[in-house]
């Protein structure tokens, strides 16, 4: 990695947007990769270093560049669960059909992991596929139920899932709905 995109890499590990600008006011390449392949927006996102990210989109950064694990800035923001690096994200017009390594949207990791605020952001916010179906062949609704703890925020995820026009009764590949996992896990 040439001097220059080591500094805004650095720039953008410290969350330094007037660093950020600097560095590519010298020349770095916004699209400079590491070892991974992961971009100087992936890094950010991944961190929630807001301010850099802020400062990457408005200079043109994909927000769908993927990485070696098939990660992108905006695929990452599900993982994350941050609404502020979602929201940052949203004006770079970040392909919302991106599929990660296990198939799935943004909206998945997010429902299973339990991130509520996000979940809602998401889905007032963007036209996301609420019915997606990743290579387990779960949706966002699926992954909720099957990986979920049955808790409090994982309920509340279901509710805006079907809220939001998620189809309750949808199987997985084995033809066993939520409603079908949930019982089977013990949940009320």
């Amino acid at each position: 990695m040439p001097p220059a995109d080591r500094a805004l890499l650095a720039a953008v590990r410290d969350d330094d947007a007037d660093a950020v600008g600097a560095g590519l006011a010298d020349g770095a390449d916004i699209e400079a990769r590491d070892e991974h392949r992961r971009t100087l927006l992936l890094i950010a996102a991944v961190g929630d270093h807001v301010a850099a990210a802020e400062a990457l989109v408005a200079a043109g950064a994909d927000p769908n560049a993927q990485d070696d694990r098939e990660d992108s800035p905006w695929l990452v923001t599900g993982v994350t669960g941050s609404v502020r690096m979602m929201r940052t994200l949203l004006p770079a017009e970040p392909d919302l059909k991106l599929r990660n390594r296990f198939g799935g949207t943004a909206l998945i990791p997010a429902a299973e992991r339990g991130h509520v605020d996000y979940v809602r952001a998401l889905l007032r916010e963007t036209d996301i596929d609420v019915d997606h179906v990743n290579r387990l062949t779960w949706t966002a609704m699926l992954e909720a139920v099957i990986l979920g703890d049955g808790g409090r925020a994982h309920q509340e995820i279901v509710e805006l899932l079907i809220a939001a026009g998620a189809t309750p009764d949808l199987p997985d590949g084995d033809g066993v709905t939520a409603l079908e996992h949930a019982e089977r896990r013990g949940f009320t």
